[in-house]
């Protein structure tokens, strides 16, 4: 159209019918069109073929490949391959009006045309749910990290040393306090409260020990 408006001359009309009259025997060829006898698309009512009707046996065609393909990665442990027949699944086929979903192992993909839009839609939502969940992941990664660190730096304590404070007066050969403060005695139940909060330090000051002595293999 472009080049026609821009002609200052009459077009060569019998040249045009001629150019349309090769193009659509082209296109018939490919099974675009279903008759030669006119030029360009059939009309609704003339034999017009759906785009379904076209394109189907192409995606057809193209998601019994995939399938081999993918048949062949996993038994070749091929995970390059297997990332680049799920990007033709996501991110490709969508883009050009296609839903393509892999059933259970050893069974065919089933795929349809689809609205270009809906399918774009719930890409970016499936994309939204994996950020989501990376971000959660990332969260307890460094949820776990910090608890870690924290639990390295309280197990420094040594467990013969944790109770000599001010709250006390008087200890025993395994720092256990005898006294406290005010210089009473410390009672049973108090001992034995104590003796578990040792055991729990002694716990962490032998992993605190540990991680010390890998970091300097």
């Amino acid at each position: 159209y472009t080049y026609l408006s821009g002609q200052k001359e009459t077009p060569n009309v019998r040249l045009l019918i001629q150019v349309a009259v090769y193009v659509t025997k082209i296109l018939s060829v490919f099974g675009v069109v279903t008759s030669q006898d006119q030029i360009g698309f059939a009309s609704a009512g003339e034999g017009a073929v759906s785009t379904d009707e076209v394109v189907l046996p192409f995606v057809r065609a193209l998601s019994d490949f995939r399938d081999e393909v993918r048949t062949s990665a996993r038994a070749l442990k091929a995970h390059d391959i297997l990332t680049k027949c799920d990007n033709l699944r996501d991110n490709v086929l969508p883009e050009l009006g296609v839903r393509l979903e892999d059933r259970e192992l050893g069974e065919p993909a089933v795929f349809k045309v689809d609205d270009k839009e809906t399918l774009l839609r719930e890409k970016k939502q499936r994309q939204e749910e994996i950020a989501r969940k990376e971000k959660e992941k990332a969260e307890k990664a460094a949820a776990r990290e910090k608890a870690a660190r924290e639990k390295l730096e309280k197990g420094k304590l040594s467990p013969q040393d944790m109770f000599r404070t001010e709250l006390y007066s008087a200890w025993d050969d395994q720092g256990l306090p005898t006294h406290n403060a005010k210089g009473a005695e410390v009672t049973q139940s108090q001992m034995k409260k104590l003796k578990k909060l040792q055991a729990a330090q002694e716990k962490l000051h032998k992993q605190y020990l540990q991680h010390i002595s890998d970091l300097e293999i």
